[in-house]
């Protein structure tokens, strides 16, 4: 069960739009390595695990990610609100204008749309973990090619929010695979089973 609050996690406040900026900044919100394909992994992981608290992290960062959809989102319609034809053509933000106007759609920065290709769901423990803690790497390491890009400081400072919080996500999910090797025997870890020597 889900409660939403109708704010978002940390405040997002743009002046001045920058189209060029948004079609960059549209990655984290449904490219190969943002909050889109981030929310559903971990949503549709938290099925297959077997451990209540692993269960819990996965929905909780599964949830804060939506939360981050949102700011993603937020960030890119206030970079793209009430654009004259003059700055769509000059920032070559026409391609994107003429599929979805100033619509927020998911899709990478190269304008590929989102793919649920992009994220794995495996039901192994160990294989699912590892994947969230490449995912929340690859996720920040973003982030900081957006903050290469942005010279606006409302811009760059919800970046930075959400910069620290997939570092904080990866260290969750570094301490979640301790934890589960921990529980896990020689009848649930597939390179310690008898049964896979043969």
């Amino acid at each position: 069960m889900f409660v939403y609050e109708k704010k978002l996690q940390y405040p997002v406040r743009v002046k001045n739009t920058n189209p060029k900026l948004a079609a960059a900044i549209i990655s984290q919100y449904g490219g190969p390595d943002g909050e889109l394909g981030a929310s559903l992994r971990y949503l549709s992981q938290r099925y297959s695990m077997p451990y209540a608290e692993l269960k819990g992290l996965l929905t909780d960062i599964g949830t804060e990610e939506l939360g981050h959809l949102e700011m993603v989102g937020t960030l890119v319609h206030q970079l793209t609100r009430n654009l004259s034809e003059e700055q769509i053509k000059a920032a070559g933000f026409d391609t994107y204008f003429v599929d979805h106007t100033t619509g927020v759609f998911p899709q990478f920065a190269s304008g590929f749309p989102w793919s649920a290709a992009t994220m794995q769901v495996t039901g192994d423990v160990i294989g699912d973990l590892t994947e969230d803690l490449a995912a929340e790497q690859k996720a920040r390491v973003t982030y900081d090619n957006i903050l290469r890009l942005s010279d606006d400081p409302d811009v760059s400072d919800v970046i930075k929010f959400l910069r620290a919080r997939e570092i904080v996500h990866f260290q969750r999910f570094g301490e979640g695979l301790r934890l589960a090797k921990d529980k896990m025997n020689e009848k649930n870890v597939y390179y310690m089973n008898p049964a896979f020597d043969k």
